[in-house]
């Protein structure tokens, strides 16, 4: 599990604990606030290259596109991505991106 602040349902911003958010390849971005993304998204991807999920899907929403694009600006400069687009039509489509990572490096101890 990873750590991040959401927001709830209801109650005051920020929350005063972290939630635990489920490393399983999906992050939806929705309850999140846009100045958390870039490092809740960073923190998330390497969070599942950590664990072997190397493919990873990212609800960002369709909306006027600014967290998308935000989102992929991000993508496009991290080391770890292999490639990233939207999701197939049938599934979410321009609401949602499938980023791949590189395979974890095996770590030689000196």
């Amino acid at each position: 599990m990873m750590e991040a602040m959401s927001d709830p349902p209801a109650g005051p911003w920020p929350p005063s604990e972290p939630i635990e958010l489920p490393i399983d390849g999906v992050l939806d971005l929705h309850a999140f606030p846009p100045r958390q993304v870039k490092a809740l998204v960073t923190d998330y991807l390497a969070a599942c290259q950590e664990r072997g999920i190397l493919l990873v899907r990212i609800i960002h929403g369709k909306g006027i596109g600014a967290l998308r694009r935000t989102v992929h600006a991000l993508l496009s400069r991290h080391p770890e991505v292999i490639e990233f687009g939207l999701d197939h039509a049938l599934f979410s489509g321009a609401g949602a991106t499938v980023v791949r990572l590189r395979p974890p490096q095996a770590r030689t101890v000196n």
